[in-house]
């Protein structure tokens, strides 16, 4: 079958890989499209990525084969897969910290998304896996895994009603949490540099959008001069620290979605210490996270079409990585 292959020095290139075997409980899919994620393209030429190598994970495909004693799901059934999955039962999985589990980081999909056939595991199959109704598109399915991990984020960071809520980097995640911030009731102000995404942040419910000076003034106005209650970092790195304490509130919540280069952070110990500052993460989600981004997507509670700017096929994807790089896309839907 045909893959886009990551080799040596960053190079994609759409070459033969061989086809998956299914096993007992096991789903085998044509692949019909899958989400360029920010995760892939930072995996492009990283030095602890293992080559050769197949990248995607936010999967749409077509059931052409069932294992053994799979009834959940038959041949020509529609599915959205996530890749990772936690055994449920550890220290890390009984207290909430579902993605530390050792399961969980060793469980994936075979090979990656940017294939034209993929292997579902088992586990997968039991726990990542929805049919999806005829009426969503294979794009906004594809939306689940990313949305989950950011049902999981909001949700750990313990939003309430009235709460003024700061989303810095307004690319597809970005106006994903504008989202689910107002679905919780906050009110929200997006931080970015580009016009048009400004634009669609405002459109998808923030209140202001624009950039850090523009939410500065706004945050002061919205907070009764307080300052933000969350802010939710998906872009910029540590380089956003400096602003982003002089915003946000004594005993308030930094919530870093994406990662960044560094290892320092340009704020004092001392200011988390006497404000109160709240620094945390999130690096993925569970099963429940993904069941109920599933619901939301399948709902249409969740916008997603106006996310979507690039569909490209497998032999193209190192343009989608590089569109992405330059933010020239705002999210980039690979096909076979």
């Amino acid at each position: 079958m045909k893959a886009a292959v990551l080799r040596e020095g960053g190079r994609l290139a759409a070459e033969s890989w061989p086809r998956p075997v299914i096993r007992e409980g096991e789903l085998l899919l044509k692949v019909r499209g899958c989400g360029l994620c920010g995760s892939d393209i930072a995996k492009v030429g990283a030095p602890s990525t293992r080559l050769p190598v197949v990248l995607g994970h936010e999967v749409v495909g077509d059931v052409v084969e069932t294992g053994a004693g799979v009834a959940a799901f038959s041949a020509g059934d529609r599915v959205v897969a996530a890749h990772h999955v936690p055994c449920g039962a550890c220290h890390y999985c009984l207290r909430g910290s579902e993605s530390m589990c050792a399961a969980f980081k060793a469980s994936n999909l075979d090979p990656g998304g940017f294939a034209e056939l993929v292997r579902v595991p088992a586990e997968n199959v039991r726990h990542a896996t929805f049919r999806i109704p005829a009426h969503v598109s294979d794009e906004a399915a594809s939306f689940v895994e990313p949305l989950a991990c950011c049902l999981r984020a909001v949700r750990r960071a313990r939003v309430g009603d009235g709460d003024t809520s700061v989303v810095i980097g307004l690319g597809s995640i970005g106006c994903l949490f504008v989202q689910l911030f107002r679905r919780a009731g906050a009110r929200v102000i997006g931080v970015d540099l580009l016009v048009e995404r400004t634009a669609l942040a405002k459109r998808l419910g923030a209140e202001v959008a624009g950039t850090p000076e523009d939410a500065a003034r706004a945050i002061r106005e919205l907070s009764d001069g307080r300052g933000a209650d969350h802010v939710m970092i998906t872009g910029g790195g540590g380089s956003v620290l400096p602003w982003v304490s002089a915003n946000i509130r004594d005993g308030g919540h930094v919530h870093y979605f994406a990662g960044g280069g560094g290892d320092a952070l340009p704020i004092a110990l001392e200011t988390l210490y006497k404000r109160e500052l709240t620094l945390m993460s999130t690096y993925s989600s569970s099963p429940a996270d993904l069941a109920a981004s599933f619901a939301l997507i399948a709902g249409g509670d969740i916008v997603t079409e106006p996310l979507f700017s690039h569909r490209l096929p497998l032999e193209r994807l190192d343009e989608g990585v590089a569109l992405m790089r330059r933010q020239a896309a705002l999210k980039v839907f690979v096909t076979p």
